[in-house]
């Protein structure tokens, strides 16, 4: 989850590494790599209108960020990571004022997360700076988010923005959760999906040992998808503890591996990368979901994924840790740095979120 993004625009614009020293993006105008094949009818279905995925083959997508979420979302979920901390016996975290990994406090100013004029202006800052061709947010209700200022920001912004949907996890759940039977969970999603005109289920997370309320969220989301043919992705309790169950639910319930991303797998610091490959030997995508700051540890990772020929199955983004522009702007010309070519890299930016974000849908878009 991100840092709370409370800033003025000149400190923004400083946060998101827009400056002059920013690192040259990769040369994707040269990359070679052979299009994607989608199948017949699939579309990529964002907050304002569906999109032919072809559509968005001029610039990166990135798959999880968030643009809105609650006040009290941070102070929520600093808390929730100490409890775990305490329960597993090991000592607070290092005090941050973003949040784990998530850099130094905010200063004081306007919020932009709530502001759709100041968000815009950042969203587009990010997408020309960026290179970027689409963003998925994946807030929904219970993390704060208003479908409403998702549709202005969009607008205001002129960058197609995909909505996610769902419950996110155990310490946000709605109280009703523990009490709803899951085919209830799955009308509930089917409903949001209609309503708020979802692009992708996500984040859909377990916190820490994943939860019977989680279990159940889980296997709904997964029946929704058979409902919807909504694409899923994930958050995965640090480190990751619950990535591989997380899939096994979600194929139990239907799910083809290939329509899902297990998320902040970046966190599951592993030389043998040997969870990641799992995932990538199943077929579904492998989320490096935290980039732009305190990444470095996540390139020989990625390497050793790309070196082992699962270039196909990487997904990037920042989840709002950094800013919106530097999964691109920091994090990928450190991937190239350690050797990842620039094909590679399109591959991964621009090929691999558009193969996971379309779908054929099963349900009318609602007007």
């Amino acid at each position: 989850m991100p840092m709370k993004l409370d800033m003025t625009r000149r400190q923004a614009l400083e946060l998101l590494g827009m400056s002059a020293a920013a690192t040259a993006l990769p040369e994707f105008a040269a990359a070679q790599t052979a299009a994607p094949v989608f199948p017949k009818g699939a579309i990529i279905r964002t907050i304002l209108k569906d999109y032919a995925p072809e559509e968005l083959a001029g610039g990166a997508t990135l798959f999880h960020e968030h643009m809105q979420l609650a006040p009290d979302f941070m102070p929520r979920f600093l808390a929730a990571t100490a409890a775990v901390r305490a329960a597993n016996g090991l000592p607070p975290a290092p005090a941050r004022g973003g949040g784990p990994g998530r850099g130094p406090a905010a200063p004081a100013g306007p919020d932009i997360m709530r502001d759709a004029n100041l968000m815009a202006a950042e969203v587009k800052t990010a997408a020309r700076d960026g290179n970027l061709a689409c963003i998925v947010d994946g807030g929904h209700a219970d993390m704060g988010r208003d479908i409403n200022f998702l549709r202005q920001v969009s607008m205001k912004s002129g960058v197609p923005i995909v909505a996610g949907g769902g419950f996110y996890n155990q310490p946000f759940y709605p109280k009703e959760i523990s009490t709803m039977r899951e085919d209830d969970i799955v009308k509930a999603l089917v409903k949001q999906a209609d309503d708020e005109v979802l692009g992708a289920y996500g984040e859909i997370g377990s916190w820490d040992e994943i939860t019977a309320d989680e279990r159940k969220v889980f296997r709904a989301v997964g029946r929704a998808h058979v409902a919807t043919n909504l694409p899923i992705f994930t958050h995965t309790g640090i480190p990751g503890k619950s990535a591989l169950e997380q899939l096994d639910i979600l194929e139990d319930a239907g799910v083809k591996p290939d329509r899902v991303v297990i998320g902040h797998l970046g966190n599951l610091v592993d030389a043998n990368v040997y969870v990641h490959k799992q995932i990538c030997k199943r077929g579904a995508f492998v989320g490096f979901d935290r980039q732009g700051l305190n990444d470095a540890p996540q390139v020989p990772l990625v390497m050793a994924l790309i070196e082992a020929g699962y270039a196909d199955h990487l997904l990037f983004s920042s989840d709002a840790s950094g800013g919106y522009a530097k999964t691109m702007t920091v994090f990928v010309p450190k991937v190239k740095a350690a050797g990842a070519s620039d094909d590679v890299l399109h591959k991964i930016t621009v090929d691999n979120p558009r193969r996971f974000l379309a779908f054929v849908p099963k349900r009318p878009r609602k007007a």
